[in-house]
């Protein structure tokens, strides 16, 4: 019988060093953040297609780059040329999909360069094979919707509406929250009292009733939407921010303030504010899925943004009404899985960075 040989303990692994003790309050909950691998991830994956979503134009347009013809350069993603200035016999803007002008600017020495997906938000391939909504394919990898427009350049660009009218929303949301919260929770007393009952009745009113309402009497903008969600987006981070402001104003470097004579609305910014800000940030992603989340179903239900703009809610409303055409359900609803996720664990890493139970010893 062999000899059994002896296992060596296993040792756990060190945790990993704390931030040094000289770094600020903000450096010390970046570096938490850090270590969170997931969020970090998620935060380097959304910033990375946000930015993307920003040169959508480049990467997805039904207009060429940069266009080479008899020996002139011509840029049509910065101007439109009429079809003559390439061979064509009508003064209109030019079609770069016709099969006459590609083959034009292919003779000779002549080439136009032209985004990854050749097809823009509202490009209509009249000279598709298939009838609309047409499969995934080579020509269109995500196929097309309901009116022959390609799917991957409705997602790039809904995907970009949705997130700048987030951030938007936010912002507004938690500028509004801040002030309110902050005057509610220094001054207290009747200031107090007053903002509640007011903020009782503000939002007990029927949101969804009063959209309906400014959508029958209004033409649909983004900016009126964005207005009209801002009013009630406020309510939930002023609260936050009211209860920070009735701690922090009972603490002595407050009281040392006041006795110094300091006015009070330096104390508030100067002071209390970056004393109270840890609410106000594990706020921001959780604020800004829900802000996608109203303009998706709002669109959803035709509230949203103006008709022909690019949209998530107007594709899954285009999924619904076409449940054989699979694609446009499928993709539409992977992007906004994917970026709800990302916000999730972005929100969640944040939290765990600037909770003061998990801080470093």
């Amino acid at each position: 019988m062999p000899p059994v040989q002896a296992q060596e303990p296993q040792v756990p692994a060190p945790p990993a060093p704390p931030p040094p003790k000289h770094m600020s309050p903000g450096g010390r909950a970046w570096v938490r953040f850090r270590r969170n691998r997931l969020g970090f991830v998620s935060l380097v994956v959304f910033v990375t297609l946000v930015v993307l979503s920003l040169f959508a134009e480049v990467l997805s347009n039904d207009k060429p780059l940069v266009v080479r013809y008899e020996g002139q350069f011509y840029f049509p993603i910065a101007k439109d040329y009429p079809e003559t200035t390439f061979g064509g016999d009508f003064p209109t803007p030019t079609d770069y999909l016709d099969p006459f002008i590609r083959q034009k600017l292919k003779q000779g020495s002549n080439f136009a360069l032209y985004p990854l997906n050749p097809y823009g938000p509202r490009t209509l391939n009249y000279f598709a094979s298939q009838p609309n909504p047409a499969a995934p394919s080579r020509d269109n990898i995500f196929g097309t919707d309901d009116r022959g427009r390609d799917l991957l350049a409705q997602l790039i660009y809904g995907f970009r509406v949705s997130v700048l009218f987030g951030l938007a929303l936010t912002v507004t949301g938690v500028l509004l929250g801040i002030l309110t919260g902050a005057i509610q929770g220094f001054f207290g007393g009747k200031t107090d009292l007053s903002f509640q009952r007011f903020i009782e009745i503000w939002g007990s009113m029927p949101e969804l009733y009063l959209l309906i309402i400014f959508s029958a009497v209004l033409s649909p903008s983004i900016g009126l939407l964005l207005v009209l969600l801002s009013l009630f987006g406020w309510m939930g981070l002023s609260d936050y921010v009211r209860a920070e402001f009735l701690r922090n104003r009972q603490m002595d470097y407050v009281r040392a303030a006041k006795a110094l004579g300091v006015g009070n609305s330096r104390i508030m910014w100067k002071h209390i504010l970056p004393n109270s800000m840890t609410p106000v940030v594990t706020f921001l992603p959780f604020r800004m899925s829900a802000a996608i989340l109203a303009l998706t179903s709002l669109d959803f239900l035709g509230l949203g943004v103006p008709p022909g703009t690019p949209s998530l809610g107007e594709l899954l409303n285009q999924g619904k009404a076409n449940l054989d055409a699979w694609w446009i359900s499928l993709s539409t609803f992977g992007v906004l899985v994917v970026t709800l996720l990302l916000l999730t664990f972005m929100g969640d890493a944040l939290r765990d960075a600037l909770d003061p139970r998990k801080a470093d010893a």
